[in-house]
């Protein structure tokens, strides 16, 4: 892809950058970055074609741009036909912008034995739509491709280097009681094989 291509990508990165610069106060940070992402999102010919590959069998995570000093991080998620997270969470603040396609979204919360069950219905994301994820605003939720026919793909910015933050999946309520754990830590790595080279000009 040329470099002229990524001149979103890269125009996303520098705005960010100068935000987080400044701040590292969450609330200013989401609010500032909101629109920054609903700009990215508004047309999708920017994103390179092996970042929006899905696989048959598990949903991917690309990494688009990650801050040398690891204050956020960007990423392409694509879902397969079928394809949906556990329940899991952030640890970071988070906006989701949905690029192609659409996603269906639960929210969870603890209940007072710790089991984490679905808060409010499940919502629908469309094509520009953005969600704030936070452990101050609610962070645990699954997410699955809404699209019966066709891969779906959504930009995530998360205030951290998100492939290395350890986090967490719940089980869900059905199956907890046969397990001695409620949640399991991970750290979700990236599938990238390659990163969009945002500063060549040649």
């Amino acid at each position: 892809m040329n470099s002229k291509a990524l001149q979103p990508l890269r125009d996303f990165v520098q705005e960010v950058t100068r935000l987080v610069d400044k701040t590292d106060v969450e609330a200013t940070l989401l609010q500032g970055v909101k629109p920054l992402l609903q700009t990215l999102i508004a047309d999708d010919n920017w994103l390179p074609a092996s970042c929006a590959q899905p696989h048959p069998q598990f949903y991917r995570q690309y990494l688009l741009h990650c801050d040398p000093l690891e204050r956020f991080s960007v990423v392409s998620f694509v879902w397969g036909m079928g394809q949906k997270t556990p329940i899991h969470d952030h640890t970071v603040w988070g906006l989701v912008g949905v690029l192609r396609g659409a996603e269906l979204c639960q929210s969870y919360a603890a209940d007072d034995t710790g089991l984490m069950r679905p808060h409010g219905v499940p919502h629908r994301l469309e094509r520009g739509d953005i969600e704030a994820v936070s452990p101050c605003i609610g962070d645990v939720h699954t997410v699955a491709n809404a699209m019966a026919q066709e891969p779906s793909i959504s930009i995530h910015i998360y205030g951290a280097n998100i492939g290395a933050v350890r986090r967490h999946v719940f089980l869900p309520p059905e199956t907890s009681a046969a397990f001695a754990s409620l949640k399991k830590d991970f750290v979700s790595g990236y599938n990238s094989a390659w990163v969009p080279n945002l500063w060549d000009r040649s």
